[in-house]
């Protein structure tokens, strides 16, 4: 059986989270962290922590919307793809800017990232009829 909406974005935040907080860790320590000195002598720690402010932003988002039990499904999938291409890219980045492949694919994720919210936004107004 297949899992609803609400379930499917409770599912999905709480994994980002996960592994907001995993990758955050990896790169979050000065100096006894290979990952952190990595990506500051790669001037990349900034690319990484706005991966992460994104993937923590939408995990809450999705949290949010599947405790309303009003989840839309294309809500749900446009932040799921959204998040996956755009922190996804911008890891890949962060780790090895010659991987040019990435790059086109964090604005093609921003925009699944607006497509949910405006999803949600239209839903919400439909919903309330106003």
């Amino acid at each position: 059986m297949a899992p609803t909406t609400d379930r499917l974005a409770l599912r999905l935040g709480a994994l980002f989270a996960l592994f907001a907080i995993i990758l955050g860790a990896l790169a979050g320590h000065k100096g006894d962290r290979f990952l952190y000195d990595y990506l500051q002598r790669q001037d990349r720690l900034d690319v990484w922590h706005t991966a992460l402010t994104y993937q923590w932003l939408h995990a809450l988002a999705l949290l949010a919307v599947g405790q309303g039990r009003s989840a839309r499904r294309g809500t749900v999938i446009c932040w799921l793809l959204g998040t996956v291409l755009f922190s996804g890219s911008l890891y890949i980045l962060a780790l090895d800017p010659a991987q040019k492949w990435a790059g086109p694919l964090t604005p093609l994720g921003g925009l699944f990232l607006i497509f949910g919210w405006a999803w949600l936004w239209l839903n919400l107004i439909r919903k309330n009829g106003s």
